[in-house]
Protein backbone atom coordinates (compact mmCIF):
# COMPACT_ATOMS: atom_id res chain seq x y z
CA UNK A 1 0.00 0.00 0.00
CA UNK A 2 1.13 3.39 -0.84
CA UNK A 3 0.98 6.19 2.15
CA UNK A 4 -0.22 8.86 -0.35
CA UNK A 5 -2.77 8.59 -2.78
CA UNK A 6 -1.19 11.28 -4.94
CA UNK A 7 2.38 11.60 -6.56
CA UNK A 8 4.91 13.81 -6.18
CA UNK A 9 4.69 16.64 -8.31
CA UNK A 10 7.51 18.11 -9.65
CA UNK A 11 7.69 21.18 -11.70
CA UNK A 12 11.11 22.29 -14.20
CA UNK A 13 11.68 25.10 -16.67
CA UNK A 14 14.23 26.12 -18.94
CA UNK A 15 16.36 25.16 -21.93
CA UNK A 16 16.97 21.48 -22.23
CA UNK A 17 20.12 20.75 -19.64
CA UNK A 18 18.95 22.82 -17.34
CA UNK A 19 15.33 21.29 -16.83
CA UNK A 20 17.21 18.20 -16.62
CA UNK A 21 19.54 19.27 -14.04
CA UNK A 22 16.26 20.73 -11.98
CA UNK A 23 14.83 17.18 -12.26
CA UNK A 24 18.14 15.48 -11.30
CA UNK A 25 18.42 18.10 -8.51
CA UNK A 26 14.71 17.25 -7.29
CA UNK A 27 14.41 13.40 -7.31
CA UNK A 28 18.08 12.41 -6.72
CA UNK A 29 17.45 9.34 -4.99
CA UNK A 30 15.14 8.46 -7.03
CA UNK A 31 16.49 7.91 -10.01
CA UNK A 32 19.40 6.30 -8.57
CA UNK A 33 17.33 3.84 -7.12
CA UNK A 34 15.16 3.66 -10.87
CA UNK A 35 18.30 2.94 -12.52
CA UNK A 36 19.99 0.26 -10.08
CA UNK A 37 16.49 -1.73 -10.09
CA UNK A 38 16.24 -1.53 -14.15
CA UNK A 39 19.71 -3.08 -14.06
CA UNK A 40 18.85 -5.76 -11.23
CA UNK A 41 15.27 -6.67 -13.31
CA UNK A 42 17.40 -7.26 -16.64
CA UNK A 43 19.72 -9.35 -14.96
CA UNK A 44 17.10 -11.35 -13.27
CA UNK A 45 14.61 -11.62 -16.56
CA UNK A 46 16.70 -11.39 -18.90
CA UNK A 47 20.53 -12.33 -17.58
CA UNK A 48 21.99 -9.22 -19.26
CA UNK A 49 24.60 -7.90 -16.81
CA UNK A 50 25.94 -4.04 -16.62
CA UNK A 51 28.23 -4.61 -19.19
CA UNK A 52 25.87 -5.59 -21.96
CA UNK A 53 23.61 -3.51 -20.74
CA UNK A 54 26.13 -0.35 -21.11
CA UNK A 55 26.86 -1.58 -24.35
CA UNK A 56 23.06 -1.13 -25.89
CA UNK A 57 22.52 1.73 -24.37
CA UNK A 58 25.72 3.41 -25.77
CA UNK A 59 24.98 2.22 -29.03
CA UNK A 60 21.62 3.30 -29.41
CA UNK A 61 22.40 7.10 -28.12
CA UNK A 62 23.46 8.40 -31.66
CA UNK A 63 20.06 6.77 -33.05
CA UNK A 64 18.46 9.37 -30.07
CA UNK A 65 21.60 12.13 -30.47
CA UNK A 66 20.20 12.49 -34.03
CA UNK A 67 16.82 12.49 -33.92
CA UNK A 68 16.25 14.65 -30.33
CA UNK A 69 19.62 16.67 -29.66
CA UNK A 70 17.36 18.40 -26.62
CA UNK A 71 16.05 15.52 -25.38
CA UNK A 72 19.62 13.59 -24.82
CA UNK A 73 20.53 17.49 -23.75
CA UNK A 74 18.12 16.91 -20.91
CA UNK A 75 18.92 13.33 -19.90
CA UNK A 76 22.77 14.60 -19.59
CA UNK A 77 21.67 17.16 -17.31
CA UNK A 78 19.56 14.85 -15.07
CA UNK A 79 23.00 12.28 -15.02
CA UNK A 80 24.98 15.04 -13.77
CA UNK A 81 22.67 16.66 -11.02
CA UNK A 82 21.97 12.93 -9.78
CA UNK A 83 25.61 12.01 -10.41
CA UNK A 84 24.95 8.96 -12.19
CA UNK A 85 26.80 8.11 -15.51
CA UNK A 86 24.59 9.04 -19.05
CA UNK A 87 25.10 5.28 -19.80
CA UNK A 88 22.46 4.42 -16.98
CA UNK A 89 20.00 7.22 -17.75
CA UNK A 90 19.93 5.71 -21.60
CA UNK A 91 19.32 2.45 -20.16
CA UNK A 92 16.04 3.21 -18.70
CA UNK A 93 14.93 5.05 -21.96
CA UNK A 94 15.89 1.03 -24.17
CA UNK A 95 15.91 -1.16 -21.34
CA UNK A 96 12.80 -2.74 -23.27
CA UNK A 97 15.39 -3.08 -26.46
CA UNK A 98 16.42 -6.16 -25.13
CA UNK A 99 13.44 -8.60 -25.96
CA UNK A 100 10.75 -8.79 -27.86
CA UNK A 101 8.32 -8.99 -25.25
CA UNK A 102 5.80 -6.20 -24.21
CA UNK A 103 6.83 -4.86 -20.87
CA UNK A 104 3.14 -3.68 -19.91
CA UNK A 105 -0.52 -4.08 -20.95
CA UNK A 106 -3.38 -1.24 -21.04
CA UNK A 107 -7.10 -0.59 -21.77
CA UNK A 108 -6.84 2.72 -23.43
CA UNK A 109 -9.73 5.05 -25.34
CA UNK A 110 -10.03 8.22 -26.51
CA UNK A 111 -13.41 10.51 -26.73
CA UNK A 112 -14.30 14.13 -28.48
CA UNK A 113 -15.60 16.68 -26.33
CA UNK A 114 -19.21 16.50 -25.73
CA UNK A 115 -21.73 18.61 -23.99
CA UNK A 116 -20.67 17.33 -20.13
CA UNK A 117 -16.73 17.72 -20.98
CA UNK A 118 -14.06 18.46 -23.03
CA UNK A 119 -12.04 15.52 -25.28
CA UNK A 120 -10.32 13.21 -22.63
CA UNK A 121 -8.09 10.08 -23.36
CA UNK A 122 -7.85 7.31 -20.83
CA UNK A 123 -6.06 3.99 -19.65
CA UNK A 124 -5.44 1.49 -17.20
CA UNK A 125 -1.61 1.23 -16.73
CA UNK A 126 -1.07 -2.47 -16.18
CA UNK A 127 2.76 -3.09 -15.24
CA UNK A 128 4.68 -4.18 -12.15
CA UNK A 129 3.65 -2.60 -8.94
CA UNK A 130 7.59 -2.50 -7.84
CA UNK A 131 7.63 0.96 -9.92
CA UNK A 132 5.26 3.18 -7.95
CA UNK A 133 8.29 4.42 -5.80
CA UNK A 134 9.76 5.80 -8.77
CA UNK A 135 6.55 7.66 -10.35
CA UNK A 136 6.12 10.95 -10.32
CA UNK A 137 3.80 13.95 -12.07
CA UNK A 138 6.04 15.83 -13.78
CA UNK A 139 5.57 19.55 -15.43
CA UNK A 140 7.84 20.93 -18.00
CA UNK A 141 8.34 24.30 -19.04
CA UNK A 142 10.90 24.33 -21.83
CA UNK A 143 12.05 27.29 -23.34
CA UNK A 144 9.99 28.34 -26.59
CA UNK A 145 8.18 24.83 -27.10
CA UNK A 146 4.96 23.93 -25.45
CA UNK A 147 4.56 23.50 -21.64
CA UNK A 148 3.31 19.19 -20.96
CA UNK A 149 2.48 17.37 -17.90
CA UNK A 150 3.64 13.67 -18.20
CA UNK A 151 2.79 10.94 -14.98
CA UNK A 152 6.26 8.55 -15.39
CA UNK A 153 9.18 7.17 -13.97
CA UNK A 154 11.68 9.85 -13.19
CA UNK A 155 14.38 9.63 -15.76
CA UNK A 156 11.92 8.32 -18.44
CA UNK A 157 12.37 11.39 -20.97
CA UNK A 158 8.60 11.47 -21.78
CA UNK A 159 5.74 9.17 -21.03
CA UNK A 160 1.50 9.24 -20.57
CA UNK A 161 0.42 13.02 -20.62
CA UNK A 162 -1.05 16.20 -22.59
CA UNK A 163 0.44 19.44 -23.69
CA UNK A 164 -0.73 22.68 -23.64
CA UNK A 165 -1.60 22.56 -27.00
CA UNK A 166 -4.07 20.12 -26.81
CA UNK A 167 -2.20 16.98 -27.63
CA UNK A 168 -3.02 14.13 -24.59
CA UNK A 169 -1.28 10.51 -25.29
CA UNK A 170 -1.69 7.15 -23.67
CA UNK A 171 0.39 4.31 -24.22
CA UNK A 172 -0.19 0.51 -24.79
CA UNK A 173 2.20 -2.54 -25.80
CA UNK A 174 1.54 -3.87 -29.18
CA UNK A 175 3.40 -7.07 -29.90
CA UNK A 176 5.03 -7.02 -33.26
CA UNK A 177 8.29 -7.43 -33.99
CA UNK A 178 11.14 -5.35 -32.93
CA UNK A 179 15.17 -4.72 -33.14
CA UNK A 180 17.40 -3.77 -30.73
CA UNK A 181 18.77 -0.68 -32.48
CA UNK A 182 17.10 2.23 -32.96
CA UNK A 183 15.63 5.84 -31.49
CA UNK A 184 14.04 4.30 -28.13
CA UNK A 185 10.21 4.26 -27.69
CA UNK A 186 10.22 7.32 -25.10
CA UNK A 187 12.35 10.17 -27.19
CA UNK A 188 9.25 9.62 -30.31
CA UNK A 189 6.91 10.26 -27.13
CA UNK A 190 8.65 13.73 -26.35
CA UNK A 191 8.55 14.69 -29.68
CA UNK A 192 4.95 14.10 -30.14
CA UNK A 193 4.66 16.27 -27.31
CA UNK A 194 6.22 19.17 -28.84
CA UNK A 195 3.05 18.67 -31.89
CA UNK A 196 -0.03 20.84 -32.14
CA UNK A 197 -2.25 18.79 -34.79
CA UNK A 198 -2.67 14.96 -35.49
CA UNK A 199 -0.54 15.50 -38.58
CA UNK A 200 2.37 16.86 -36.50
CA UNK A 201 1.90 14.11 -34.06
CA UNK A 202 1.96 11.41 -36.69
CA UNK A 203 5.44 13.01 -38.33
CA UNK A 204 7.06 12.87 -34.79
CA UNK A 205 6.93 9.22 -35.16
CA UNK A 206 7.67 8.41 -38.67
CA UNK A 207 10.99 10.28 -38.72
CA UNK A 208 12.28 8.21 -36.06
CA UNK A 209 14.30 4.63 -36.96
CA UNK A 210 12.38 2.97 -34.52
CA UNK A 211 13.62 0.18 -32.43
CA UNK A 212 10.56 -1.38 -30.47
CA UNK A 213 6.33 -0.70 -31.37
CA UNK A 214 3.59 0.56 -29.52
CA UNK A 215 0.15 1.57 -29.38
CA UNK A 216 -0.40 5.44 -28.78
CA UNK A 217 -3.85 6.27 -27.93
CA UNK A 218 -4.27 10.14 -28.77
CA UNK A 219 -6.76 12.58 -28.42
CA UNK A 220 -5.69 15.80 -30.81
CA UNK A 221 -7.45 19.09 -31.88
CA UNK A 222 -8.88 17.23 -34.77
CA UNK A 223 -10.45 14.49 -32.45
CA UNK A 224 -9.58 11.28 -31.49
CA UNK A 225 -7.19 9.18 -33.10
CA UNK A 226 -4.80 5.72 -32.38
CA UNK A 227 -1.25 5.15 -33.96
CA UNK A 228 0.01 1.67 -34.26
CA UNK A 229 3.17 2.23 -34.59
CA UNK A 230 5.29 -0.28 -35.99
CA UNK A 231 9.19 -0.35 -36.49
CA UNK A 232 8.61 0.64 -40.08
CA UNK A 233 5.38 2.01 -40.40
CA UNK A 234 2.75 4.00 -38.88
CA UNK A 235 -0.84 3.44 -38.79
CA UNK A 236 -3.12 5.57 -37.94
CA UNK A 237 -6.81 4.59 -36.80
CA UNK A 238 -9.94 7.22 -36.45
CA UNK A 239 -13.43 6.50 -35.10
CA UNK A 240 -15.49 4.82 -37.62
CA UNK A 241 -18.99 3.45 -36.67
CA UNK A 242 -18.55 5.20 -33.07
CA UNK A 243 -17.40 8.84 -32.27
CA UNK A 244 -14.89 7.24 -30.07
CA UNK A 245 -12.04 4.60 -29.99
CA UNK A 246 -10.50 2.02 -28.10
CA UNK A 247 -7.44 -0.30 -28.04
CA UNK A 248 -5.71 -3.15 -25.75
CA UNK A 249 -2.67 -4.87 -26.70
CA UNK A 250 -3.22 -6.42 -30.22
CA UNK A 251 -3.33 -4.69 -33.62
CA UNK A 252 -6.73 -3.89 -35.19
CA UNK A 253 -5.42 -2.18 -38.49
CA UNK A 254 -6.02 -4.95 -41.42
CA UNK A 255 -2.57 -4.46 -42.73
CA UNK A 256 -0.77 -5.26 -39.62
CA UNK A 257 -3.67 -7.89 -37.87
CA UNK A 258 -1.07 -11.28 -38.86
CA UNK A 259 1.07 -9.76 -36.08
CA UNK A 260 -1.51 -11.09 -33.26
CA UNK A 261 -1.69 -15.08 -34.59
CA UNK A 262 2.67 -14.28 -34.89
CA UNK A 263 2.82 -13.23 -31.05
CA UNK A 264 0.90 -14.39 -27.76
CA UNK A 265 -2.23 -12.73 -26.71
CA UNK A 266 -1.20 -9.79 -23.97
CA UNK A 267 -3.21 -10.65 -20.41
CA UNK A 268 -6.18 -10.99 -22.06
CA UNK A 269 -6.03 -8.19 -24.99
CA UNK A 270 -9.43 -9.64 -27.27
CA UNK A 271 -11.99 -9.57 -23.90
CA UNK A 272 -11.08 -6.88 -22.30
CA UNK A 273 -11.19 -4.65 -26.00
CA UNK A 274 -14.61 -6.53 -26.10
CA UNK A 275 -15.25 -5.37 -22.84
CA UNK A 276 -14.46 -1.60 -22.86
CA UNK A 277 -16.51 -1.86 -26.02
CA UNK A 278 -19.32 -3.00 -24.51
CA UNK A 279 -19.46 -0.49 -21.72
CA UNK A 280 -18.93 2.56 -23.96
CA UNK A 281 -21.80 0.94 -26.53
CA UNK A 282 -24.16 0.72 -23.55
CA UNK A 283 -24.19 4.39 -23.15
CA UNK A 284 -24.36 7.56 -24.86
CA UNK A 285 -22.07 9.92 -26.65
CA UNK A 286 -22.76 12.35 -23.10
CA UNK A 287 -20.20 10.09 -21.21
CA UNK A 288 -19.39 12.13 -18.04
CA UNK A 289 -15.78 11.80 -16.49
CA UNK A 290 -17.30 9.79 -13.52
CA UNK A 291 -19.01 7.20 -16.06
CA UNK A 292 -15.45 6.64 -17.31
CA UNK A 293 -14.23 6.08 -13.91
CA UNK A 294 -17.00 3.46 -13.82
CA UNK A 295 -15.79 1.69 -16.66
CA UNK A 296 -11.99 1.79 -15.69
CA UNK A 297 -13.04 0.05 -12.55
CA UNK A 298 -15.17 -3.12 -14.34
CA UNK A 299 -14.34 -6.25 -13.14
CA UNK A 300 -15.82 -8.59 -15.64
CA UNK A 301 -13.09 -11.18 -15.88
CA UNK A 302 -11.56 -10.63 -12.54
CA UNK A 303 -8.78 -10.39 -12.02
CA UNK A 304 -8.13 -10.31 -15.71
CA UNK A 305 -10.46 -7.49 -16.17
CA UNK A 306 -9.84 -3.92 -17.02
CA UNK A 307 -9.31 -3.19 -13.63
CA UNK A 308 -6.75 -5.51 -13.63
CA UNK A 309 -5.59 -7.29 -10.19
CA UNK A 310 -2.71 -9.78 -9.37
CA UNK A 311 -3.53 -13.55 -10.47
CA UNK A 312 -1.59 -16.48 -10.71
CA UNK A 313 -0.38 -16.49 -14.63
CA UNK A 314 3.60 -17.08 -14.29
CA UNK A 315 4.64 -14.83 -16.27
CA UNK A 316 2.30 -11.82 -15.62
CA UNK A 317 0.58 -12.42 -12.72
CA UNK A 318 2.35 -10.28 -10.89
CA UNK A 319 0.84 -7.02 -13.04
CA UNK A 320 -2.08 -4.98 -12.00
CA UNK A 321 -3.07 -1.76 -12.49
CA UNK A 322 -0.90 0.45 -11.22
CA UNK A 323 -2.66 3.91 -12.29
CA UNK A 324 -4.99 4.76 -13.75
CA UNK A 325 -5.36 8.27 -15.80
CA UNK A 326 -8.06 10.07 -17.73
CA UNK A 327 -6.57 13.37 -19.43
CA UNK A 328 -8.24 16.89 -20.59
CA UNK A 329 -6.36 18.57 -22.72
CA UNK A 330 -8.41 21.56 -22.63
CA UNK A 331 -8.84 21.77 -18.62
CA UNK A 332 -4.85 21.18 -18.56
CA UNK A 333 -5.63 18.24 -16.19
CA UNK A 334 -5.30 14.63 -15.35
CA UNK A 335 -7.53 12.63 -13.05
CA UNK A 336 -5.33 9.58 -11.80
CA UNK A 337 -5.23 6.91 -9.01
CA UNK A 338 -2.95 5.63 -7.21
CA UNK A 339 -3.31 2.27 -7.89
CA UNK A 340 -6.18 -0.08 -8.53
CA UNK A 341 -8.88 2.47 -9.39
CA UNK A 342 -11.28 0.06 -7.94
CA UNK A 343 -9.57 1.10 -4.69
CA UNK A 344 -7.93 4.03 -4.87
CA UNK A 345 -9.61 7.85 -5.61
CA UNK A 346 -8.50 9.68 -8.69
CA UNK A 347 -6.71 12.58 -7.64
CA UNK A 348 -6.56 15.37 -10.09
CA UNK A 349 -3.18 17.41 -11.46
CA UNK A 350 -3.82 20.38 -12.62
CA UNK A 351 -1.06 21.87 -15.15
Amino acid sequence: MTETTRYREIEVAGRPREMGRQLGDAARDEVRSFCEVALERLSQTMQVDSDQAKNLAERCQPFAETYSPDSIEELQGIAEAADVPFWKMMLLQIRNQFTAEPDSGCTSLSLPANAKRGAIVAQNWDNDPALDPFTIVLTRRPLGKPALMNLTQVGLIAYVGFNEAGIGACLNSLPAPSRPLGVPHYFTLRELYEASTLDEAVNAIQRAARAIPANIMLTTPEGPANLEVFIDDVRVLRPAETSWITHTNHCLHPDFCEYNEQFPELIGSHPRKARIDTLLSAGTNDFSVEEIKTALRDHQGYPRSICRHDNDDESTGFWKTVFSVIIEPAQKRMHVSRGTPCNSPYEIYQL
